[in-house]
């Protein structure tokens, strides 16, 4: 159960993200909500992961995951560059984050 709450973090604090993208600096109502309501979200989840799982495990695994996740979606839906480099560089995030789920996730 402590991987689906932090699972919901993960998609929470990706779809705000990919909110605040299209609020146009929290000018346009529904994605600025949408960016709000996301983050709490994603914090309330987070918040309750943290009852079972470690503080840096959690933390490395829902920041890294979710900069893996933002960082595709800038390269594939939104244009953005995706160099070797940037690939890589995803990469590493994906296998630091699987390292440390390794370690142990539980307290």
């Amino acid at each position: 159960m402590v991987y689906l709450t932090l699972a919901g973090a993960i998609l929470s604090e990706v779809l705000a993200t990919t909110a605040m993208k299209y609020s146009d600096g929290f000018s346009k109502l529904w994605p600025s909500l949408a960016t709000a309501v996301g983050y709490l979200l994603a914090f309330a989840l987070l918040a309750r992961t943290l009852k079972s799982m470690s503080v840096g495990t959690a933390y490395a695994i829902w920041a890294g995951a979710g900069t893996a996740v933002i960082a595709a979606i800038g390269m594939v839906f939104l244009g953005e560059s995706a160099s070797a480099l940037k690939i890589v560089g995803v990469l590493l995030v994906i296998a630091g984050v699987a390292v440390l789920n390794l370690g142990g996730a539980a307290h």
